[in-house]
């Protein structure tokens, strides 16, 4: 049983089917974002209820990645991940028809609960089943996948919208991830080096609450919470900002901003490398300052200031999440799927707080109150980094 490497067809294969699936899971995810405006006026509801559309699906993917990586030590890695973006594929086409939100909420909260099969196995698959020289390679390509995905999902949504309706954008959105299902279980290897294993729900509770039992962890799994708790809010709320007055932004131009997500590749990279040159908890400190910068800069009445404040933010909300992610693999000294899983749990679910949370702030507050709560919360984070340097360095002292 060979494993994947470049220069085979079979790692190649690989990259295809992962970039799919990540482009897939996260268009699908994120899709709604830019129709929040216009599900509040469609509908006749509030900016708060109308950020459930994305928060909902946080939620529920947020919770389901943590049992669905314990399914595939039984069922299998790929049966799993297949079954999950055709189930959230399919789902997607059905939401194209929802005639009123509350259908489309219930849709985009079993959506979630789909798509949550594949970022929680995706990494274990790729550990398996690469070759160590080729898995950086591989999981660079599934990232780009993730974050292209992300971006496209945003923006075909928004300008498909603005020239038709939001249905035709959940409908291009729902095309396109069908096929990114189907290339991906077409392409995909079977797993070679998979061992199913039987589950023991006993034993997986243990693990997590070892994981959280450490307060170093405790604070990068708060971290994670409160840094996309302010980067969602931020989107989420920033439309009705452009699109209103004195701005009056037209969807189809206001549909570009998300492109200030592509900022996230250089910044990951940037900060890996001062990290390790100055230190994990200096270049967080750096990253979170940065983001609470772009913040502010939002605050100012001139629209160019307020556009430009946006991939500041965005700049220091990656390299945050980066350098948080990276170092709790690294702090785990055992059981590193399960305490990422913890991760990315705590990191979805601050999704779903800050975006639908911060919305009573806009209606009470307005943009002032939006921003006002994105720095309480970077402040948190940087309390967070704080207690997290204390502990690193009391568990140094401890192990001399």
């Amino acid at each position: 049983m060979s494993y994947l490497e470049q220069g085979t067809s079979a790692f190649r294969k690989a990259n295809v089917a992962f970039f799919a699936a990540g482009f897939n899971t996260f268009a699908i995810l994120y899709c709604t974002q830019p129709l929040l405006a216009e599900f509040t006026k469609e509908f006749n509801i509030s900016p708060t209820t109308a950020s459930l559309a994305l928060s909902g699906t946080t939620m529920s993917l947020a919770v389901s990645m943590l049992f669905f990586s314990s399914l595939s030590e039984k069922w299998g890695r790929k049966n799993v991940m297949f079954i999950s973006m055709l189930t959230a594929s399919l789902l997607s086409i059905l939401t194209v028809f929802s005639s009123s939100f509350e259908s489309l909420l219930v849709l985009r909260i079993i959506q979630g609960v789909a798509l949550g099969g594949l970022p929680s196995i995706a990494m274990a698959y790729l550990g398996e089943e690469v070759v160590p020289q080729s898995l950086g390679v591989a999981m660079g390509l599934y990232i780009s996948g993730n974050s292209l995905g992300a971006v496209a999902g945003r923006v075909i949504t928004a300008v498909s919208s603005d020239l038709f309706n939001w249905h035709v954008g959940l409908g291009i959105i729902s095309i396109i991830s069908l096929c990114g299902s189907i290339i991906f279980g077409i392409t995909l290897p079977r797993s070679q080096h998979f061992q199913s294993s039987t589950l023991n729900s006993n034993k997986l509770a243990a693990v997590f609450m070892s994981h959280l039992k450490d307060p170093a962890l405790l604070c990068l799994f708060g971290i994670g919470f409160l840094i996309l708790a302010s980067n969602i809010a931020m989107y989420n709320y920033v439309g009705y900002v452009l699109s209103g007055p004195p701005y009056h932004v037209p969807k189809a131009l206001l549909a570009w901003i998300y492109l200030f997500f592509l900022v996230g590749t250089v910044s990951s990279i940037w900060m890996a490398k001062l990290a390790q040159k100055f230190g994990r908890s200096k270049a967080l400190v750096i990253s979170l300052i940065i983001t609470m910068a772009g913040a502010c800069l939002t605050l100012e009445p001139y629209l160019w200031f307020k556009i430009a404040g946006l991939p500041i933010l965005t700049f220091g909300f990656f390299g945050s999440h980066s350098i948080a992610s990276g170092w709790v693999s690294q702090r785990a000294v055992s059981n590193k799927a399960q305490a990422s899983g913890l991760y990315l749990f705590f990191y979805y679910m601050g999704s779903s707080f800050g975006g639908t949370s911060v919305g009573e702030v806009w209606l009470w507050f307005g943009w002032g109150g939006v921003v006002s709560a994105i720095m309480v919360f970077l402040l948190l984070a940087l309390l967070c980094t704080t207690l997290l340097m204390k502990r690193v360095k009391t568990t140094t002292v401890h192990s001399r």
